[in-house]
């Protein structure tokens, strides 16, 4: 069977609670055999480290999400690094810049990110980041650390192929989610076709952004398939020769040892 990874889901959220074993025996049918469950505080962090522990195939990231960057205190740090030690802890995240929603003002938002991308240095973990509307100023803050970069990945990227080829100069994977499956997204679908294939990964960001043809449910990562097929498509590669590709890559980016 072709096996899958998801590269960003939040399958321990509690949108899931009332059916979590049906959409985890639903995985396995659809062969995504591997995936990668994302704090985004300190909370929900803990809850995925934990989740991951008890889930064969399951890894975690754990970190403080733009959105929280508001509630962040220095202990914080000491506290991720603590938990970084667990063996199914793979990477910090999902940490960035959020200015579509700006939750946090933009300024904390940048102190707190910048923390972390100093934690992952010292701790030598990739990062997940989250990154909406806000490209140029997260460009310039890894400029600013480039001999400090862990390297990581641009989740659920919603950029062009432009921005795309910035983030790839510095190192990182870039992660497509259930938009570039969407009708009405060209530039996205252009970065999809020319980001190296050793290069690209795929996610579900579930529950959220369901992809084509499921647009609108609550998303779940055996959706990842169809996001993997949109880019295969695009690409004019084999299904399974794609789905071997973004398995390896995803193991790659979070450093994770057969």
């Amino acid at each position: 069977m072709m096996a899958l990874f998801d590269s960003h889901c939040h399958v321990d959220e509690p949108k899931f609670d009332d059916d979590r074993e049906d959409v985890l025996t639903r995985m396995a049918e659809a062969g995504v055999t591997r995936y990668a469950v994302i704090g985004s505080d300190m909370a929900t962090s803990r809850h995925s480290a934990d989740f991951a522990a008890a889930h064969p195939g399951c890894y975690a990231a754990i970190g403080i999400h733009p959105h929280e960057a508001k509630g962040f205190v220095e202990d914080d740090l000491q506290r991720l690094a603590d938990w970084s030690k667990e063996e199914k802890v793979v990477a910090l995240g999902e940490i960035g810049l959020d200015y579509y929603y700006d939750l946090s003002p933009r300024e904390t938002q940048m102190t707190v990110c910048e923390a972390q991308m100093e934690l992952a240095w010292e701790l030598s973990l990739p990062v997940a980041y989250h990154i909406r509307d806000a490209h140029q100023d997260m460009l310039d803050i890894m400029k600013r650390h480039r001999k400090h970069l862990t390297g990581g990945i641009i989740h659920c990227f919603s950029g062009s192929w432009e921005i795309a080829k910035e983030y790839l100069k510095l190192g990182y994977f870039i992660s497509f989610a259930g938009p570039v499956t969407f009708k009405k997204a060209p530039k996205l679908q252009e970065a999809a076709v020319n980001v190296p294939l050793d290069r690209i990964l795929i996610e579900t960001d579930s529950p959220y952004l369901a992809p084509e043809p499921v647009r609108g449910r609550r998303n779940e990562p055996t959706n990842v398939r169809y996001v993997a097929e949109k880019i295969a498509a695009l690409r004019e590669i084999p299904l399974e020769e794609f789905a071997q590709i973004t398995m390896q890559n995803a193991l790659n980016a979070y450093s994770i040892k057969e």
